[in-house]
């Protein structure tokens, strides 16, 4: 008898495994298997390995990954003050106010919304790019290297984690960050981690699962 397989991000169950939950898009991990057949990994934590690569994942999980960026709600405030500062500027210009009050509102509105979308469309692309490697990403040992919790940003009342990770590849060290407003303390603790990269680009790469 197969076991119910339970998505760790909705808690939505399945009589067998699906690499993504269908509800919320999240990804569902493997089930387990021992990093290495020697005889010391008995003694060392067993590592999740994804299904081979073409991987199924939600449409909506780019808009997961965004809903999770410290640098995404940030930006967003910035582009809501600059779209405050450029109505407001615009209506001071066009009304009895002279334009020599209304125009430094919209230059800083402009200001706000060019920087804010620009940091935006960059998050999105990186976003795009998560969603890439998990999906065509060939999968290595690697480690996790520290997990350092990000004081300086509070979403929803929850601080952000950044998870810092490294892979070697034909003799060559690569280095990542992931960040999670999950507590990755139990389960992308510090030591051996599954990593996947694009086999053109290694440089592009992530932990698997995705936290």
């Amino acid at each position: 008898m197969n076991s119910v397989v339970i998505c760790p991000w909705c808690g939505t169950n399945y009589l067998s495994f699906q690499s993504n939950c269908s509800n919320c898009g999240g990804t569902i991990p493997a089930p387990a298997r021992v990093a290495d057949a020697q005889p010391q990994a008995a003694t060392r934590r067993q590592l999740t390995w994804p299904p081979s690569p073409p991987r199924s994942i939600a449409p909506n999980y780019v808009w997961k990954i965004l809903g999770q960026d410290g640098w995404v709600i940030s930006m967003a405030v910035f582009v809501m003050l600059g779209i405050i500062f450029t109505v407001v500027g615009g209506g001071l210009t066009l009304g009895i106010i002279t334009a020599f009050v209304g125009l430094p509102f919209i230059g800083m509105g402009l200001l706000f919304l060019g920087g804010g979308g620009a940091v935006l469309y960059w998050r999105y692309e990186q976003a795009v790019q998560t969603v890439e490697v998990l999906k065509s990403g060939r999968a290595k040992e690697g480690e996790i290297i520290g997990l350092e919790p990000n004081h300086s940003v509070r979403i929803n009342g929850r601080m952000p984690w950044n998870i810092r990770y490294q892979f070697t590849l034909d003799g060559k060290l690569y280095e990542g960050v992931t960040s999670t407003l999950n507590n990755p303390q139990l389960t992308h603790a510090p030591g051996p981690a599954v990593v996947l990269y694009l086999p053109d680009h290694p440089e592009k790469n992530q932990l698997y699962p995705h936290p």
